[in-house]
């Protein structure tokens, strides 16, 4: 996966890159835990949901099912297409520069997409849209591709597209990727507004087909822009060390935080 920056927020250009291929990433990002989806749920207070960097609606139409009404806040167009074509709810924005237009919300969510707002004006926005007692739940997914094609994947990228934020992890990213949470938490609890945040982890597995797995590796960061002779040199150099189907760890990190 490609490095985040130290302030994705700032990063525009990355966050907005997702949207060459709405139906890549939508059929290749895989749904979110359903105890993640009822543990939200039955947190927050009441139905009206906010989805923050909504993508595809891959989320919106998971807390849809569970009987919320859900808002998507999407800043790419294209993106936001796609959610409205399966039902969803769309206003095109940042999160920072959207207006609510007077109205409140029981849970603002966000998946995989919180990194991309600013910390603490996200939160301190979050706590003016909420109702008392109302939660903001960002969470993510993260998988842990296998050594050899980590490997693979990182000598594609410094051969054809050194200039990406890329590098081999040392350590689990599962457990490297608590930080954005974290950062997440250090902005809820700046606000002042909220109760002390709770940080929760689910670890699942997926099995991917060599050209699913090769699909999920474009709809990262940066790849999903990479122009296309480099993008098809990256994707040989792992088709090269992918044999037969390929099971990744995931963990989905999931932060709360009830507003006061």
């Amino acid at each position: 996966m490609v490095t985040l920056p130290p302030q994705p927020h700032r990063a525009r250009s990355v966050a907005e890159s997702f949207g060459g291929d709405p139906g890549r990433y939508d059929r290749s990002r895989p749904p979110y835990p359903d105890a993640l989806i009822e543990h939200i749920v039955a947190a927050a207070p009441g139905p009206a949901f906010i989805d923050v960097g909504c993508g595809t609606g891959i989320a919106a139409r998971q807390f849809r099912a569970a009987g919320c009404t859900v808002v998507g806040v999407e800043p790419d167009p294209r993106m936001a297409g796609f959610a409205r074509a399966t039902g969803i709810d769309v206003e095109v924005a940042t999160f920072e520069t959207w207006e609510p237009a007077g109205r409140n919300f029981d849970a603002i969510v966000s998946g995989t997409a919180w990194h991309w707002v600013d910390p603490v004006a996200g939160a301190a926005k979050a706590a003016e849209i909420l109702r008392p007692g109302g939660v903001l739940a960002p969470f993510g997914h993260v998988y842990e591709l296998p050594s050899p094609i980590a490997a693979a994947l990182a000598a594609g990228l410094r051969r054809a597209a050194p200039n990406l934020p890329y590098r081999q992890p040392t350590g689990s990213i599962l457990d490297g990727y608590r930080a954005l949470y974290d950062r997440a938490a250090e902005g809820v609890r700046a606000s002042g507004c909220f109760a002390e945040p709770e940080i929760r982890r689910y670890d699942w597995q997926r099995t991917y087909a060599p050209n699913e797995l090769l699909e999920l590796i474009t709809t990262s960061g940066g790849l999903a822009s990479a122009p296309p002779d480099a993008l098809a040199e990256i994707l040989s150099t792992v088709t090269a060390a992918v044999d037969g189907d390929v099971t990744l760890a995931y963990a989905t990190w999931r932060l709360t935080a009830v507003r006061r």
